[in-house]
């Protein structure tokens, strides 16, 4: 399972994001708008709503007094009926009956008004909210689009080092694993069954020594050579792992006693030169320098089928270089790169030890043309060393 997208993925994802947040605006400013536009016809109904019981409530005070008027005239027509003839008393009971119903009209519309006044009050108000929140939404919205828009090649560049780092630690961690195979198979070979042919020897001398112990001293003698034999094995890997050299003499002498054992075992010329003044350097940049070499070694025995091999260290005031050359078969480097396969773990792995230590690193390869490694690393002062393990 991928921990990390591509970052090509990512790019894809965060402009899809930015492009939702634009469109989120924009439909946010359209609900902004009709809401605008509601609240603005709400608010001009609400004002007309308002004139309309102002003028009411005039029209009611002023027919209120008309009513009081004429219903004095009743009371004084029903006072005084033998002072006025009929009509006058029809008109005066006709008049007043009137104005009440003219009174609970006006009162009965006041009321429907007042009504929907409170109505368009409520309305207004959620028009409002509404307004005020898509107006907040959209402003936050424009922060983040802001935002998003100027980090977005930051955030990139973040997630594609971060990408970098674990392809990095998973090469880093196969690496390791190729070599500790590589030592358990040297181990299983070398020391192991020589030790298991030890055992073998002590018992069959002392089953010698009651039936025949003339020949004890003669299979002792082999037995010590096995034992001499398996020591040296041990003391071969001791070296490969941590070669005490390094740390007492300084990579140069550790490089040559390196390379004089390879060339015997191996049969494979090997010249080692060096340039500049020696001086010892950070345990970590002589540590990640001397492995380099063993593995460029190490692949030169395994795939390059070469005769000649030359390495040249030279240290300048400010930088380390490193050249190894060999005239083999070569191979494709970005093939071998782009398959992944168990022989590219130790170019990654040379690869990466130069980048922890802030260099440059080329491989130059083409098959039947030998290959051609170089590297550079900044000279590290005193003060600025650290601790480096293999």
């Amino acid at each position: 399972m991928k921990i990390l997208l591509e970052t090509s993925n990512l790019d894809t994802i965060f402009s899809k994001i930015v492009q939702h947040i634009k469109e989120s605006q924009e439909q946010i400013y359209d609900i902004a708008e009709h809401t605008r536009a509601e609240h603005d016809n709400i608010k001009d109904e609400l004002e007309n709503v308002k004139k309309t019981v102002s003028q009411l409530i005039k029209r009611e005070n002023k027919l209120r007094a008309q009513e009081r008027a004429a219903r004095i005239k009743l009371m004084d027509v029903s006072k005084n009926f033998n002072r006025y003839n009929e009509q006058d008393i029809k008109m005066a009971y006709d008049k007043a009956q009137k104005m009440q119903l003219e009174l609970a009209m006006l009162q009965a519309q006041e009321q429907m008004l007042r009504k929907r006044r409170d109505n368009l009050e409520r309305s207004l108000k959620r028009m409002q909210d509404m307004l005020d929140k898509a107006n907040n939404m959209n402003s936050h919205l424009s922060v983040v689009f802001e935002y998003l828009s100027k980090k977005l090649p930051t955030i990139s560049s973040s997630i594609e080092e971060l990408h970098q780092v674990q392809k990095m630690g998973i090469s880093i961690i196969k690496a390791q694993e190729e070599e500790r195979k590589r030592l358990a198979r040297e181990i299983h070979d070398g020391p192991a069954q020589l030790l298991a042919n030890v055992v073998m020897r002590a018992e069959y001398i002392l089953k010698l020594m009651e039936v025949n112990p003339a020949h004890v001293k003669k299979e002792l003698v082999n037995l010590q050579e096995l034992v001499r034999q398996s020591l040296r094995d041990v003391r071969k890997i001791i070296f490969n792992l941590r070669p005490m050299l390094l740390d007492d003499l300084g990579l140069v002498p550790a490089i040559n006693r390196y390379i004089e054992d390879y060339t015997k075992q191996y049969g494979i010329n090997t010249k080692f030169v060096s340039f500049g003044k020696q001086i010892r350097l950070p345990q970590a940049a002589e540590v990640s320098l001397f492995r380099i070499v063993q593995e460029a070694l190490n692949n030169v025995q395994k795939h390059a089928q070469a005769r000649q091999v030359m390495i040249k260290i030279e240290q300048l005031a400010d930088k380390i270089t490193l050249i190894i050359k060999d005239n083999g078969r070569g191979f494709n480097v970005e093939s071998v790169e782009k398959n992944k396969g168990h022989e590219c773990y130790g170019l990654i792995n040379m690869r990466e030890r130069v980048q922890i230590l802030k260099g440059e690193f080329k491989i130059t390869s083409a098959p039947g043309q030998g290959t051609l490694i170089s590297l550079s690393i900044p000279v590290i002062t005193k003060d600025c060393r650290t601790t480096g393990s293999a």
